[in-house]
């Protein structure tokens, strides 16, 4: 392997970011292993194209907060071998990075959020009661995938035809290895949604797409380079983040029993609790790119190095958090960089939240009992962003409320 003349032979680790050892679908908890003593704080992996991996915690928030230093421009390992439209306005440092993301602001606000719960309340509700009298259900495609999804095709005014469509290329995009079937997935993406675009200047709506084709950043309106990756930063985020989320906290609920309990007798404790499960089952594989020369930690960065910041391992960092892998929902304030941080921070955490609480509230009510299905496999992926892909799970329909 080709080590670059910068990087000291003592910090060079061969970790795969995207294939490493999981023990079921513990994804987190096998990361956890590069917090051990006997791998570098800041490591370099000649894997995916060489790059460097920060494991703890103040480095990763570190990383996350100093656009200065690490930019966005690139944000996945290894780079793309040909330029795409940016991602906006994830892929744009500040300054311009405000104005585009200012064109989502008003349908991610508290406001906004607070008009959507009520629906996605009503939602949750109803694909519970479907599927409960059967004692068993397959909790990803029978309600991950729907309730955030359609909270999302409703912001964006999209049919719910389309939905499957959607979710697949998503789901290629985030977690396929081949690189052209990936840059194919983007494409059709993007196309899909230029054509909703046309649509909408033509006939403008009050949804989140119709105010993104005619918004005006510097008095002009976007051009079909920048919607490009802005509309395909849009559908992925929307359509994949959550679910994801929601997989892993099913899976922990189905595996704690105790849990379950604490939550049904003391409700109060739901809010706390989506924070703490945010806490211990992060989905993302952050990266960033070095944009000068200079020394971090002890380390020498080079110009174009990228950093990948694992945002699983913040969580789990025993110098921040006692315990880190025990879920305690009585935590004090557990903080944490699950949704990023710094300018970049995920403008849909607080409509992410409010899903992921809708689902832990009308769930437990209706159906307070249940386990994954004895003979199963929970199955995962991850590349850039890790996901439950099937959850079988089973409860008796006598003891549902």
């Amino acid at each position: 392997m080709t080590i670059p003349a910068h990087v000291p032979a003592d910090r060079v680790f061969d970790f795969n970011i995207y294939d490493f050892a999981v023990d079921g679908a513990e994804y987190q908890a096998g990361m956890q292993q590069l917090l051990q003593g006997n791998v570098p704080e800041i490591f370099w992996t000649p894997h995916n194209g060489g790059h460097w991996v920060v494991t703890r915690s103040q480095q990763i928030n570190e990383v996350l907060n100093d656009h200065e230093h690490f930019s966005s421009r690139q944000i996945v390992v290894p780079k793309p071998p040909i330029e795409r439209p940016p991602l906006k306005p994830l892929q744009v440092d500040p300054p311009q990075h405000l104005k585009y993301r200012n064109l989502l602001a008003a349908a991610l606000s508290p406001k906004a959020v607070a008009s959507l719960a009520e629906s996605a309340r009503v939602l949750a509700i109803q694909l519970i009661e479907e599927f409960k009298p059967r004692g068993e259900c397959e909790f990803v495609s029978e309600f991950a995938q729907h309730l955030p999804v359609a909270i999302f095709m409703n912001i964006v005014d999209l049919p719910e035809q389309d939905r499957g469509l959607l979710t697949g290329l998503a789901e290629i995009v985030v977690r396929e290895e081949d690189e052209r079937l990936r840059g194919d997935a983007l494409m059709k993406i993007a196309g899909y949604g230029m054509q909703k675009i046309i649509e909408r200047r033509a006939k403008p709506g009050n949804d989140l797409l119709s105010s993104i084709a005619i918004a005006k950043v510097d008095g002009e309106l976007l051009n079909d380079y920048d919607l490009t990756g802005m509309l395909t930063l849009l559908l992925l985020a929307g359509l994949d983040t959550v679910a994801s989320m929601m997989g892993f906290f099913a899976r922990f609920f189905a595996l704690n029993p105790a849990h379950r309990r604490q939550l049904i007798e003391d409700p109060s404790l739901i809010n706390n609790a989506v924070e703490e499960l945010l806490r211990r089952y992060p989905i993302a594989n952050l990266a960033r790119e070095v944009t000068q020369d200079f020394e971090y930690h002890g380390v020498c960065l080079k110009t174009g190095d990228m950093v990948v910041v694992p945002t699983a391992l913040d969580g789990l960092d025993e110098r921040r958090f006692e315990v880190p892998l025990t879920v305690d929902f009585n935590r004090d304030k557990p903080i944490h960089a699950t949704f990023g941080g710094g300018v970049h921070r995920c403008m849909g955490s607080m409509l992410a939240r409010t899903e992921l609480r809708l689902f832990i509230e009308e769930w437990l009510k209706r159906i307070p009992d249940f386990e994954i299905k004895p003979g199963t496999e929970v199955k995962f992926a991850a590349r850039a962003v890790a996901t439950i892909t099937s959850l079988p799970l089973v409860w008796s329909p006598t003891n549902t409320l």
